[in-house]
């Protein structure tokens, strides 16, 4: 049974990215959902670093939820935490929230920070981490 009180639990890492235009793929600059996903992949690895060591390896999606597109000219804050503990595998949450947008409505160059940060991408997803190493006692 996972411990409730490991200090992994509700450890969580923030990465901020601007969207480059060379990844939109759809009209309107749109970028594919992949792109994200791509980041939650960097942000996990962070997070294993700091709370176990080792970079892991991503096992699983259980959820993904794309709730708003996400634009060349956007800059996104994704962000993961530890959910669930176990032996060797860890659930995290993550989100990716647009928080600033390009507006080439307004220049070439035009860009704005968004009021409130627009939930773009929801996921849940299961990293696998080795067994800890055996330290001998002195």
């Amino acid at each position: 049974m996972p411990d409730p009180t490991d200090h992994k639990l509700g450890k969580s890492i923030t990465h901020r990215r601007y969207v480059p235009y060379s990844h939109a793929h759809y009209a309107g600059n749109l970028v594919d959902g992949a792109y994200t996903l791509s980041l939650f992949g960097d942000v996990a690895t962070d997070l294993m670093i700091v709370t176990d060591g080792d970079e892991g390896l991503f096992a699983s999606y259980s959820d993904i939820q794309f709730t708003a597109p996400v634009r060349a000219g956007d800059v996104l804050e994704v962000t993961a935490t530890v959910s669930r503990v176990g032996r060797r595998s860890r659930e995290l949450t993550f989100t990716a929230r647009v928080v600033s947008r390009g507006r080439p409505d307004l220049g070439e160059a035009a860009a704005e920070v968004l009021a409130e940060p627009k939930l773009a991408v929801s996921a849940i997803g299961t990293i696998v981490v080795p067994p800890p190493v055996a330290t001998a006692e002195a």
